[in-house]
């Protein structure tokens, strides 16, 4: 007796085939160009009621730190760094969300690092 797939599946061959490489095609181009977008976006943060404000940008790199004088005190040194420590920790956590969000939606929650994917992130 021989088995049967269930409609839809199989017997489609070398055009199945195409289909599935022109759709995992598009997937790479449309993460190409998120990834594009999300290197370019800045995302901020703040610490201690917006005395401290931390720009980096979607490539995880530092832009900016703005720090109000007010906090600057030479006495407590380790404060002012443990502000500026929670700030960028916070602005990256923000653009690793994104670009997590953003990638998850293109790629439909598949795990694509094993498909060579990994040089887009």
């Amino acid at each position: 007796m021989k088995a049967r797939l269930p409609k839809g599946y199989g017997g489609g061959g070398a055009g199945n085939f195409q289909q599935i490489a022109r759709q995992a095609q598009k997937m790479q181009e449309d993460m190409a160009t998120a990834t594009e977008e999300l290197n370019n976006k800045e995302y901020s943060a703040t610490a201690g009621g917006n005395a401290v404000k931390v720009t980096v940008t979607g490539e995880m790199i530092v832009k900016s730190i703005e720090i109000e004088p007010e906090v600057v005190d030479p006495d407590d040194v380790e404060m002012l760094s443990d502000l500026v420590m929670a700030a960028v920790n916070e602005a990256l956590r923000s653009a690793a969300k994104d670009r997590d969000d953003t990638m998850e939606s293109i790629s439909g929650g598949l795990n694509l690092g094993a498909m060579g994917m990994g040089g887009l992130f």
